[in-house]
């Protein structure tokens, strides 16, 4: 469980960076790999816990303080074999995920957590480079076919595992590109496109088939692909923003975080520059989540004359707060690498007005609020006007695009417009199954890639009878739980 004494002798280190004055002026990664050495002794620190809370924080189960053991060691094979028992595609959340399992880890109690997602990481891509990661073709094929929809990670996570307990998997893609959120909702400085490429191609040399630009509801009806498969996982997201609806949203320069977002991603993928919708522009980003982090990262690298990312609520503590205890996710003050670079922020702020001149935006007015009693309070004698060219509306999503499936198949919804599935994934249509933020609503890539797992053995069970795919590990947590 690396050193007995590790946790002692060295603190907490993360990755180096990037400097940020060079990082603005391209959309690579900025995340820099730690040496060898430097690994082993931040694997050193894992405390041997005797109760691993870092394992059960993960809604993959990974074993984390047996990869720890191994790179400590210096078993990077083993290492990798022990971390994709659990995990299909350590390259996305090692580089993605915001680790429930550090905030479980028991060092956070008093100290600073092990960097088990940085680790992660580096025990995958030296995997790559060492040549451990070659295509794994089943022994047989049980004559059954099951069509994925939708190759964001709970869909390619299915694929994988369908396709490994021997079934004949097709993915089927709406874009022209592979990948879905991973493509084209997050920036190339966090996640390089060609890391998507190299993981597709293994997936292909495994005998996982993909149909790009085919989108259920339109280009084939939904009847109809059930019809030629035997059964179908909807791995659609839950892409549909929320709206700010207010007057004025109608004008011109009022865009949706994933509207930017996927304009930014396709043009970095075909010129490569920087400049984009936000060159030379007032940018203001509501909402202070991560999706509004990758706008300001975004808008900061197309050079924006200014940007502000506000945040309706007050502003969190620094430390917990006594309702907010060790291992629940710490709900404090956060600084991303995208706030690190530039840009103001501003928290309870609450937009009133969209001021527009010749139909495009001029500027927002606001007032500040406060919590009081769980309830939000608003200031009227705080009201202020802020100039603005490109507004950016990052304020969460509402669920998946669902009303060609509804229309055509039938499928049910639960309350909050997600596809409503059982304790086995399976929708209310026999033979259709739903995976990731399709059922779940908007949540992290670690949960979508469990869901797909899980998803994935359910199906496996429905078509065979009895599940030949090991159960997902650490899927005691609720939907939409850390």
């Amino acid at each position: 469980m690396g050193k007995t004494t590790g946790f002692l002798e060295w603190n907490r280190e993360g990755a180096p960076k990037r400097e940020k004055k060079e990082r603005l002026h391209d959309s690579r990664e900025f995340v820099l790999p730690l040496v060898p050495e430097q690994s082993k002794k931040q694997a050193g620190r894992c405390m041997d816990c005797g109760v691993p809370f870092c394992q059960q924080g993960c809604p993959l189960g990974n074993p984390i303080p047996d990869f720890n053991e191994h790179v400590w060691k210096g078993r990077w094979r083993e290492a990798y074999l022990a971390l994709t028992s659990t995990n299909n595609f350590p390259e996305f959340t090692g580089r993605l995920c915001p680790a429930p399992c550090e905030a479980a880890c028991v060092l956070s109690v008093n100290q600073d957590p092990v960097t088990i997602e940085q680790i992660e990481k580096e025990i995958v891509e030296r995997a790559f480079a060492e040549g451990w990661v070659t295509p794994k073709v089943p022994t047989y094929r049980t004559g059954k076919t099951v069509a994925i929809v939708g190759s964001g990670p709970a869909g390619l996570a299915a694929a994988a595992q369908l396709n490994h307990a021997g079934h004949t998997v097709t993915v089927y893609e709406k874009d022209e590109t592979l990948g879905g959120l991973l493509r084209l909702g997050i920036p190339d400085f966090k996640l390089e496109k060609h890391v998507i490429d190299r993981r597709v191609k293994l997936l292909e040399a495994e005998g996982v088939t993909f149909k790009t630009g085919v989108e259920p509801g339109k280009t084939i009806s939904w009847s109809e692909l059930k019809s030629t498969h035997d059964a179908v996982v909807l791995g659609i997201g839950a892409r549909v923003g929320r709206e700010l609806t207010l007057p004025g949203r109608e004008l011109n320069g009022v865009v949706q975080a994933m509207d930017y977002l996927e304009a930014a991603n396709r043009r970095v993928a075909r010129a490569g520059g920087v400049e984009g919708a936000a060159t030379g522009k007032r940018v203001v980003v509501l909402g202070g989540g991560d999706t509004g982090s990758d706008c300001l990262g975004t808008a900061l690298r197309e050079g924006a004359t200014s940007v502000s990312q506000i945040e309706l609520m007050p502003v969190p503590p620094n430390l917990r707060a006594a309702g907010n205890p060790w291992p629940q996710w710490p709900l404090i003050f956060r600084t991303s690498s995208s706030q690190e670079e530039g840009g103001l922020r501003s928290f309870g702020f609450m937009t009133k007005k969209l001021i527009g001149d010749a139909g495009t935006i001029v500027a927002i007015e606001g007032v500040e609020v406060t919590l009081e009693d769980g309830k939000l309070v608003e200031h009227p004698q705080s009201t202020r006007r802020i100039e603005v060219d490109l507004l950016v509306l990052a304020l969460g999503f509402t669920g998946p695009e669902t009303s060609s499936l509804s229309k055509q198949l039938g499928i049910a919804l639960d309350s909050r417009g997600n596809v409503k599935v059982d304790a086995s994934f399976a929708t209310n249509v026999p033979g259709v199954f739903a995976a990731g933020d399709a059922m779940r609503g908007a949540s992290l890539i670690v949960w979508a890639i469990s869901d797909g797992r899980e998803t994935a053995r359910a199906v496996d069970t429905f078509l065979t009878g009895q599940p030949s795919l090991l159960p997902t590990r650490g899927r005691d947590a609720p939907f939409g739980g850390r």
